[in-house]
């Protein structure tokens, strides 16, 4: 799991935080709530399941990179918290759907949910989807 001392670091003087990889957010992280934490006990399948379905989705061959979205707070709390998952992929809104259905997500929107720096390229022929939950 990333220290927020690597994000700082990594952040610099940007006011934007860092997208960071599923390894940097899951690997160690115990704390249910540091994503999707209103559905978390609601649906929401615990971290290790998560994780494992976004390494499945990344492996993928229509996919670039997926990365967590950070949440502002992460900053302010010193604790992680994640906002979206960003997915960079080729595939199309339904497709993308179907792939976190049962993540109790509130579905995909197109781009990032905010300015993040340490973006990875986009390749050409595909965009990002962002995973949210409300």
């Amino acid at each position: 799991m990333i220290s927020i001392a690597e994000l700082v670091r990594r952040a610099g003087d940007s006011d934007a935080l860092p997208l960071v990889t599923i390894s940097e957010f899951f690997d160690g992280n115990d704390e249910e709530g540091s994503i999707a934490p209103n559905q978390w006990e609601y649906g929401r399948p615990p971290l290790a399941e998560l994780a494992d379905r976004f390494r499945d989705i990344e492996r993928r061959e229509d996919v670039a990179w997926v990365r967590v979205q950070l949440h502002p707070e992460t900053l302010e709390t010193d604790e992680l918290a994640g906002e979206a998952v960003a997915i960079c992929t080729s595939a199309d809104e339904p497709t993308c759907e179907s792939w976190v259905d049962g993540l109790e997500s509130s579905g995909i929107m197109a781009g990032l949910v905010d300015d993040f720096v340490d973006v990875p390229p986009v390749p050409a022929g595909m965009s990002i989807w962002s995973v949210t939950w409300d």
